[in-house]
């Protein structure tokens, strides 16, 4: 079973979606000051998470989605054979769960990659409360289309592109993701380990380093570590592109 422990060495946030410095990612954006009240009643925030700690795992009773609030979480699954499938990351605004939608199990497990804080709402009474309120409703929807064509796009990438062009491609989605968050985008640091990002993209730990490698030295990047600076977004841009020709 997963477990939540408070952790003192994460920053402590104010509770409430009307303190939090995400609500123009997360679920309050789709609602007006006047139904902020309602949407708070039903989200239980800060649930705190060491690095290596789940939210839930596969296979156990889907009751709730969580919003990350700081931090980062990679969602797995567990093959057949006991091995580790990635299927996603997912950062500070980003929400976790939809996949197990219309299941009465989770569909695959969410680990906290660092020290991460979470938002946690009941599903069902989310639910209830988006028949109430349209534009929420709305939202909710969008998040699961979303859900739908990143999967989507995953799939594409590991049965036609290269690996330059799936690394270029998951460099350039981080950029833009950490630009929504008003944080650098291209001054980057990953939360994940190549480790991860190779078993994400389905390659070995070697090709990554290895087009990580030709990248700094062709001038695209520089990387130190987790630490990556795109010196040339037109660039990792061109090289995206190819595999979508």
């Amino acid at each position: 079973m997963s477990r939540r422990i408070a952790t003192e060495s994460i920053p402590r946030l104010k509770p409430g979606c009307e303190y939090c410095s995400l609500s123009k990612l997360c679920l309050p954006l789709a609602v007006s000051e006047d139904e902020l009240e309602s949407l708070e009643n039903v989200v239980h925030p800060s649930y705190n998470l060491d690095r290596g700690e789940h939210a839930f795992r596969q296979r156990e009773p889907f009751r709730s989605c969580y919003a990350v609030r700081s931090g980062a979480i990679k969602t797995y699954i567990l093959t057949d054979r006991g091995e580790e499938q990635i299927t996603g990351f997912y950062l500070p605004g980003e929400i976790i769960g939809f996949d197990s939608m219309g299941a009465d199990n989770y569909a695959c497990s969410a680990k906290a990659l660092e020290r991460s804080s979470l938002c946690e709402f009941a599903f069902d009474k989310m639910e209830s409360l988006a028949q109430q309120l349209p534009n929420l409703q709305h939202h909710l929807f969008q998040l699961m289309s979303n859900e739908i064509k990143n999967s989507q796009t995953l799939s594409v990438q590991l049965s036609k592109h290269t690996a330059d062009e799936r690394i270029a491609a998951m460099l350039l989605s981080l950029s833009s993701r950490f630009s929504r968050r008003r944080l650098s985008p291209t001054e980057l640091t990953l939360p994940m380990a190549r480790h991860d990002i190779a078993n994400y993209l389905g390659l070995a730990v070697e090709t990554v380093s290895r087009v990580m490698t030709r990248f700094h030295k062709s001038g695209l990047i520089e990387a130190q570590g987790r630490n990556v600076t795109l010196k040339d977004v037109e660039g990792l841009q061109a090289l995206s592109i190819q595999g979508v020709q």
